[in-house]
């Protein structure tokens, strides 16, 4: 007896033969199976054969073993054509009886950086959306989901419930149900349509996806590792992809009709999400998730990335430890809450912060955090509170530094006043595709406040204010890089000045912007030199031009 384990990672596929009866998978040297994912653990998990059947067990993994979208807290019995997710690689099992041509040798003691793939089947035949319709349809008759509230549904018991129920349903019809068909898999997905979130809730476990786009019923994209891909998965309807926009809404005490088409709202785990649906949405409900990262990033796993050089990184933890105002500049998902994320978890533990967000999205490590999030008005257009209202009120709160996840208004100004009267050290973000924007873009701001400035006053502010922009950008290959870090030096005359200190440089073999380096220009701080007069141990060296920067 053999067992041919198909990986799936990363949109390709390699078959693995094997004919022992235990195999070991991770990311060491060593297991049967490797997995050379930063999200696998290094001993992850175990499949052994026995006279029973295919048994797989976690080996107290860190990120989890999942089993037809279920985590595994205790050894679980496998069928054929079951599905086992570890990190970014999905493992479908087919038993043979023949003996293999060419064994699976151990892994190699020394890795690829990704395993060898092919092109092949990744997964077993997708359940007919006939008949996924018709058992959905059945089983809301059978047990009056609709008259359910969800939210105060002790979500175990119900769905133990409703698989019993869909279990019978499907025994009714089993004459119609193809037999290449997993059960294992037809439950789970009608399951998921009508207790949870559908065709997302295999995409919300999958570490390697970033974001997920619903553009309509039969329209699914992912971004996986910075790439936009059609995933094939599909609702059964437009009512379908509606009712998962209620019930997320609805766990936060917010609602969704033809009055109200459009809501931002967030899962249990953090993850935002943003709805639309007709009429504003022409082709039916539309629904975007940007996934909470599980484990926030380092500056080391962004220097490991290729987001930044390892010299750029120790310059930006420098600034924040010396209480440099900064603020990350980029288009949208270029990373910039993520890099704002990274650098505010370098601020010392000491400090009083204070985050203010639209959406919370950051995860700070820090004791001393207070997390302020925005509050949209109710249905009565009353009740709202804004960035700049809690940008304003956090003033009053003793804060050591404040954290704004976005500026896109008049808060700007409250920010730059905060950063000039003794919360320097701040950090923010905002939208633009300069630095030089980014200026243009504050001044704008600042005016949208309803102050009446002279241009000369905002711009001695920002440049008082302000003394670092980290310009941030993704490019079509789907990297995230920043690709300038910028100093400003003050005004002369009407104009705000600006010394670029890192600068992304293409290399004449790259394949594109994004395979450049991001080196040194060979210009050093000026707040740098009035730090080393008064005897601060700085080094210098991470600005030498010459060096490898990268």
């Amino acid at each position: 007896m053999a067992l041919q384990i198909t990986v799936n990672a990363s949109d390709r596929t390699e078959p693995h033969l094997f004919r022992q009866s235990l195999i070991r998978i991770g990311k060491a040297p060593g297991n049967d199976l490797l997995l050379p994912f930063p999200e696998v653990s290094r001993i992850h998990a175990c499949i052994r054969l026995e006279r029973a059947g295919m048994m797989i067990e976690d080996l107290r993994s860190k990120n989890g073993t999942f089993l037809n979208g279920r985590r595994l807290s205790a050894p679980g019995t496998m069928e054929p054509g079951d599905l086992v997710r570890i990190g970014r690689a999905t493992l479908s099992m087919a038993l043979s009886s023949e003996p293999p041509s060419t064994l699976q040798p151990p892994a190699s003691s020394t890795p690829s950086s990704e395993p060898r793939v092919q092109e092949g089947p990744a997964e077993p035949p997708e359940v007919p959306v006939e008949l996924r319709v018709a058992l959905h349809r059945r089983l809301i008759e059978a047990m009056e989901l609709r008259r359910i509230d969800l939210r105060r549904a002790d979500q175990g018991a119900l769905r133990a419930r409703a698989e019993q129920a869909l279990e019978m349903l499907i025994e009714e019809i089993r004459p119609e149900i193809p037999g290449e068909i997993p059960r294992a898999r037809l439950l789970k997905e009608v399951l998921d349509e009508a207790l949870g979130l559908g065709p997302l809730e295999d995409f919300l476990q999958d570490p390697a996806i970033t974001e997920i786009m619903v553009n309509g019923r039969d329209h699914v994209y992912v971004e996986r590792e910075g790439r936009l891909l059609l995933t094939g998965r599909r609702f059964v309807g437009d009512e379908a992809v509606l009712a998962v926009i209620e019930r997320i809404v609805a766990r936060v005490g917010r609602r969704i009709d033809e009055s109200s088409p459009l809501v931002d709202a967030r899962l249990p785990d953090g993850s935002r999400v943003h709805a639309v649906i007709p009429p504003l949405a022409l082709r039916g409900p539309c629904l975007t998730v940007r996934k909470f990262a599980r484990t926030p990033f380092t500056l080391p796993d962004l220097v490991a990335a290729g987001t930044l050089s390892a010299p750029a990184a120790t310059f930006l933890r420098q600034c924040v430890r010396l209480r440099r105002s900064l603020i990350i500049s980029g288009g949208t998902g270029s990373g910039k809450t993520t890099l704002l994320n990274v650098l505010a978890a370098c601020i010392a533990s000491d400090e009083r912060i204070i985050t203010i967000e639209d959406a919370a999205e950051l995860q700070l490590p820090q004791a001393h955090v207070v997390s302020l999030e925005a509050r949209p008005p109710n249905l009565e257009g009353r009740g709202a509170v804004t960035i700049r209202d809690l940008v304003r009120n956090a003033l009053r709160m003793r804060p050591d530094r404040i954290v704004v996840g976005e500026c896109r208004g008049g808060e700007a100004l409250d920010m730059l006043q905060a950063m000039n009267t003794g919360h320097d050290g701040s950090l923010t973000t905002a939208h633009a595709n300069s630095p030089r924007d980014m200026l243009l873009r504050l001044e704008t701001m600042v005016l949208m406040s309803g102050m009446e400035l002279p241009l000369r006053a905002v711009r001695e502010q920002i440049a008082s204010a302000i003394h670092i922009i980290v310009q941030q950008a993704r490019f079509p290959s789907g990297h995230r890089r920043v690709t300038q870090i910028t100093e400003v030096t003050g005004m002369e005359q009407e104009v705000i000045t600006t010394q670029d200190l890192f600068r992304l440089e293409a290399e004449a073999d790259s394949d594109g912007p994004a395979a450049g380096q991001l080196r040194p220009t060979g210009y050093v701080p000026r707040f740098y030199e009035g730090l080393r007069e008064r005897g601060a141990d700085l080094d210098l060296g991470l600005f030498r031009r010459g060096g490898d920067g990268g």
